[in-house]
């Protein structure tokens, strides 16, 4: 997954590749290992050249910012439709929007079918990545128009699993 952020005022490149146990990322060209697992919704142990981490990542209506070691860097996702932590303050998308795999991982269950009307933040699918379950939220409220998604399927990032009219 390739994503432009704006960290500090300035424009990042981050590139996020899973290859077995490790995280690949490539930030602005530099390529970093790192061990990284989720270990509550938004809270992230990551380890990088022997050294742990704990990264708590925060997002409302109006800003995003991680928290690492006590200090606090705000950041932007130039394509918000890549990364969507905004959860609570979510006004909700207009028109046809598409909902696609966070990650590479596998569908462990569907909480909605073709034809449902669904909520804006209402659970539709649940992913296994890195032994976390993961719930995806619809965008928006509407009626599923197309769900691509079935139980036991691999998938990877940026997959496009279901379509809400």
């Amino acid at each position: 997954m390739k994503l432009n952020v704006k960290i500090g005022g300035r424009d990042r490149t981050v590139e996020i590749a899973r290859n077995g146990e490790k995280t690949q990322f490539l930030l602005d060209d530099r390529e970093i290992a790192a061990d990284l697992m989720e270990v509550q919704p938004g809270i992230y142990s990551v380890l990088i050249g022997g050294q742990a981490f704990e990264a708590s990542v925060t997002a409302d209506s109006s800003s995003s910012r991680v928290l690492i070691g006590g200090q606090e860097f705000p950041f932007e996702i130039a394509d918000p439709r890549r990364w969507n932590r905004r959860r609570g303050g979510m006004a909700g998308a207009e028109g046809k929007q598409s909902v696609a795999a966070p990650m590479p991982g596998k569908i462990v269950r569907l909480l909605v079918k073709n034809g449902d009307s669904v909520e804006i933040g209402q659970g539709l699918i649940v992913v296994e990545a890195m032994k976390m379950q993961n719930e995806i939220k619809s965008p928006k409220a509407g009626k599923i128009e197309r769900l691509d998604a079935r139980e036991g399927q691999a998938v990877n990032a940026g997959e496009i699993l279901a379509v809400i009219v």
